[in-house]
């Protein structure tokens, strides 16, 4: 009997271009462009710079791109850890819904981009790569049902060396053995702990959990294609990643394997329109909804209470956040903001929010708690409002724009994209979106 990494190797290496629905082509391409994107963005800041600096001093001399630095040409595992950091470097990347710890865009986007430059390859090979790398590396975070976290290890640095290596080693055109024994290297890689949620300074270090995963990609795909080994039994085998990473009463190791071809993971994912943790999405776009529906600013506000999943409490009830990074994880933080400035523009969450005295204010007031009532998803917000007149109004939400249940468009989309990449010549942005939007029918990824 096959095990699930040599079952998953078999249907990612036997995928075509023409099996994939015309959906989930444009999902995928969707999620792609959000990632150059939230990556234009994400490379402007020091944490970036740091990590184009160290891709330049290690890695120069190859041919791939660095992100917003054009005039950087680097080798592949640097281009690949560089760009990946940019994607989730201020909170604006794509992720699954429902949540399992994963970053399709910012874990396999990078790997995949470096990958085709180092090789030439052509758009099709790109969507392949990127479909069968989603529908892999999602598999394999269900299969956790989000339990590495409660253990303390962020999740999508553990899934998402797998998803990288999948990605980078299609490219390459690794065969299934090659790529088996490239999915069991990645499992020596995964890595990312969550103590920056519990420190008052270094999440820094969370942005490069993604930057690693997408690095361990062409490290792992490049050695098994020279035949390097790595264990079969990786995924469900003992002391392998679930038996290892996993509170043991939350796996499902079916899930690894199940309706591989038939439910497509791509169309799970789901893109942001706030520069934020995801968690925070639904009660940021309720206050929004508030306010527009009732007219009322941040100075009519007396009191704002957000009733939400235990991992609010748990994870993102952070009041006094010591960094940025803290600050987009910490959901009353976030909720602050959008009361006071326009949170889809992501320069509202850096230009000095975090030292923003009626911001931090409204932060420290906010009052959170967990839902008493069954059935709510991890997802699901309750933000009330009390105003200075003696209204009190509510607002609940289960999904937000940008879900698979109300997905972006592709207008939503490039409004984003532009918002993103305003730094960058309008024509040129405008003129990239949709060479990607045409990512199918595009010889070489060397020009996007």
């Amino acid at each position: 009997m096959n095990t699930a990494t040599q079952t998953l190797s078999h249907f990612a290496t036997t995928l075509r271009f023409e099996n994939i629905p015309a959906e989930v082509v444009e999902r995928a391409k969707d999620c792609m462009i959000d990632t150059v994107a939230a990556a234009t963005f994400g490379s402007r800041f020091a944490w970036s710079k740091m990590a184009a600096d160290y891709a330049q001093r290690y890695g120069s001399g190859g041919p791939c791109t660095v992100i917003g630095y054009p005039d950087r040409k680097v080798h592949a595992p640097y281009a690949a850890l560089a760009n990946g950091l940019f994607s989730h470097a201020f909170e604006q990347d794509s992720v699954r819904d429902p949540g399992m710890g994963a970053h399709p865009g910012a874990t396999l986007l990078p790997p995949l981009l470096a990958a085709c430059e180092e090789t030439g390859a052509d758009g099709k090979r790109a969507i392949v790569a990127f479909v069968a790398a989603t529908e892999i590396m999602l598999r394999i975070a269900c299969a956790t049902h989000h339990s590495p976290e409660k253990i303390g290890f962020h999740a999508p640095g553990l899934t998402g060396a797998y998803g990288a290596t999948v990605a980078a080693g299609l490219v390459m055109g690794l065969t299934e053995t090659q790529l088996v024994n490239a999915l069991g290297i990645a499992g020596s890689l995964s890595s990312g702990l969550l103590a920056f949620t519990k420190s008052s300074q270094g999440a820094m270090v969370k942005r490069l959990h993604l930057g690693r995963a997408s690095e361990s990609g062409i490290l792992a795909a490049r050695l098994a294609s020279d035949g390097y080994e790595g264990p079969e039994t990786i995924l469900e085998g003992k002391f392998g990643f679930l038996d290892a990473y996993c509170k043991k009463e939350d796996i499902e190791p079916a899930l690894l394997t199940a309706n591989l071809g038939t439910q497509w993971e791509v169309m799970r994912i789901c893109m942001k329109r706030y520069a934020c943790h995801i968690n925070a999405h639904t009660p940021v776009q309720a206050l929004r909804d508030l306010m527009a529906a009732h007219g009322f600013q941040a100075a009519d506000v007396a009191k704002i209470h957000v009733t939400g999943s235990e991992r609010l409490a748990t994870h993102h009830n952070i009041r006094e956040p010591g960094d940025i990074m803290q600050s987009q994880y910490s959901v009353p933080f976030c909720v602050a903001v959008a009361l006071h400035r326009d949170p889809e523009d992501p320069k509202a969450f850096a230009g000095g929010a975090l030292e923003d005295p009626l911001i931090r204010a409204t932060c420290r007031e906010i009052e959170s708690s967990v839902w008493t009532e069954p059935g709510k998803g991890v997802r699901s917000s309750r933000v009330t409002v009390r105003l200075k007149d003696g209204r009190e109004l509510s607002r609940d939400g289960n999904t937000y724009k940008g879900m698979p249940a109300d997905p972006l468009t592709r207008a939503d989309l490039k409004r984003k994209f532009m918002l993103l990449c305003a730094d960058v010549d309008a024509a040129a942005a405008g003129n990239l979106f949709d060479r990607w939007a045409k990512l199918e029918s595009q010889p070489s990824l060397k020009l996007l």
